[in-house]
């Protein structure tokens, strides 16, 4: 009995860990794999630090930037601007995403009725709220251009819906992003040996 408490907490917790409310949609790695890449480049220059800015891309440049090349770098691409094959850019947008139709609810009819005796229940209040309405979301789009012919070679990006807008804790949004970018960057190559 208490065995399989414990194996229904863990598979609890892992299924916690994996749900981590950030869509990531990478792109195919065959082109960017068959191109034998080993250096790279960042396309543009960091954001000035130390300014006054509360636009939150400020922020998020020095962490993106950090997590990209680490994951770069354990994979064995050497970050070398004047030797670089493809350029790393990154590109931060908000977004807007449109709740649930009624379509697509099982217990919202599209069709106004009335069913005489019918209790409401809270639950369905709740969904209805709840997947209701315009959300707010956070987008990164991080890709990969060959230097040569300035054309992307690979392409990720991660949709996160907004739940704190004001979120000022700059450790817990350094372990956010590490966590996602290292999923995200997960489908690469390791640079092959020679």
């Amino acid at each position: 009995m208490h065995m399989t408490l414990r194996l229904a907490g863990g598979l609890l917790a892992l299924c916690l860990a994996a749900c981590s409310g950030v869509e990531i949609t990478p792109d195919p790695v065959d082109g960017f794999a068959a191109k034998g890449y080993r250096y790279y480049g960042w396309r543009t220059e960091p954001l000035p630090q130390g300014t006054r800015n509360t636009d939150p891309v400020y922020r998020l440049d020095p962490l993106i930037r950090k997590h990209v090349n680490n994951n770069l770098q354990a994979l064995g691409y050497r970050l070398d601007p004047a030797r670089a094959q493809f350029n790393v850019d990154y590109l931060y947008a908000p977004g807007l995403r449109d709740g649930a139709t009624p379509e697509q609810g099982s217990n919202i009819s599209p069709i106004p009725t009335s069913t005489i005796n019918r209790q409401i229940d809270q639950a369905s209040v709740d969904n209805a709220i709840a997947l209701g309405g315009v959300k707010e979301t956070a987008n990164i789009l991080l890709q990969f251009n060959d230097v040569h012919s300035h054309k992307a070679v690979w392409e990720v990006r991660l949709t996160k819906i907004v739940e704190d807008a004001n979120l000022a804790d700059r450790g817990k949004l350094d372990d956010n992003l590490k966590a996602h970018l290292q999923r995200a960057m997960a489908t690469l190559p390791a640079v092959a040996a020679q």
